[in-house]
């Protein structure tokens, strides 16, 4: 027997994922929404240890306030979803894979996943987009 709950269309990830972005990690925001760099200040899901930073790797979602961007969107608390990370990641198949920067993106319904932006700059991890459908689709381009 189940719990009743719904687990808000969230698969789990099949690459081993570093976990490389603690609390008060700024992020380069990926989309068209308007906001430039973003400050982890919260992780979803996050259980760990007393005294120990939460932290989040590609395909989670975090709590996010917007530091630089466009007038409207500055100083927001927003969710968003980690895309990139420069520490690497291990796929099920042996390869490793690590990026220029780390990115995110701006959700505007938490529940389905569901984007805020019609367009994200730069590639899009493969562990994102098996997760999170709606941002593969206006990807450009999935690694």
């Amino acid at each position: 027997m189940g719990t009743g709950r719904k687990t808000a269309g969230l698969r789990p990830l099949k690459a081993k994922i570093t976990k490389a972005l603690p609390v008060g990690a700024y992020l380069n925001v990926a989309d068209n929404s308007g906001a430039r760099l973003a400050q982890i200040i919260a992780v979803r899901g996050y259980h760990g240890k007393r005294r120990r930073l939460a932290t989040a790797g590609i395909g989670d979602i975090v709590t996010v306030v917007i530091k630089e961007g466009e007038e409207g969107m500055r100083h927001k608390v927003v969710k968003a979803v980690i895309i990139r990370q420069k520490k690497e990641i291990r796929r099920p198949n042996g390869l490793r894979v690590k990026f220029e920067d780390n990115a995110c993106v701006i959700l505007k319904d938490e529940k389905k996943g569901e984007p805020q932006a019609t367009m994200i700059k730069g590639p899009v991890a493969r562990e994102v987009v098996e997760r999170f459908p709606l941002i593969g689709k206006i990807a450009l381009m999935v690694a």
